[in-house]
């Protein structure tokens, strides 16, 4: 069995958190090295790019999230095999990405600045996500993005939903999913249940 070591922000969520899902599904034992946000500056310092998560297996430092989620989701089973479901799990995981980066964007910015940049992305990018994301998923049938069973897809939306409404993010309202798309309220709450995410956070907790 490999060594693995996940990096990533002492946060429940991120770009991380489907990773860590993703591993606890396979039954992948793995150390999970979290740090502080003032930790950051110092962490970067050792990985590829400046950024996280990152991935050591087996002393191999691997970068780039939606890499690592699709790597460990086909191991825990959680990656379609069909080639056409497979790409709808991959758009559904590129669009969380692009909204991840337009948020990201953001976090350098404070006082007017970010409360005028966050009511941008409001008004515009983050809603036409949402409904978008919203759309796809009741034409597959409300429950799952792809494949009608649980995927890395489900955990990539079901972490970056949490997120949006957690009300960790000023000037974002934390009712807007729940105004603009309840059927993605819905699924965060399906997953939150479905048996191996529930134990995972059983154990966090």
């Amino acid at each position: 069995m490999p060594k693995i070591k996940v990096t990533y922000f002492d946060v429940d969520g991120g770009r991380g958190e489907p990773i860590r899902l993703a591993l606890h599904c396979a039954g992948l034992p793995f150390e999970d090295h979290r740090f502080t946000f003032p930790e950051f500056a110092e962490v970067r310092k050792n990985t590829p790019f400046g950024q996280v998560p990152t991935v050591d297996i087996d002393g191999q430092t691997l970068t780039q999230s939606t890499a690592l989620c699709r790597y460990f989701g086909k191991q825990a089973g959680l990656y379609p095999k069909d080639d056409y479901q497979a790409l709808l799990c991959d758009e559904v995981m590129d669009v969380i990405e692009d909204m991840t980066h337009k948020l990201v964007a953001t976090f350098g910015l404070s006082g007017d600045a970010l409360k005028t940049a966050r009511e941008a992305l409001v008004a515009g990018p983050l809603t036409t996500y949402i409904q978008w994301l919203e759309a796809r998923l009741i034409k597959q049938g409300e429950k799952y993005f792809a494949d009608n069973r649980l995927s890395i897809a489900d955990f990539k939306v079901f972490v970056t939903t949490r997120w949006l409404s957690s009300g960790q993010l000023d000037h974002i309202p934390t009712d807007l999913v729940k105004k603009l798309a309840p059927t993605l309220v819905a699924h965060e709450q399906h997953i939150a249940n479905e048996p191996k995410v529930k134990a995972y956070y059983d154990k966090r907790a």
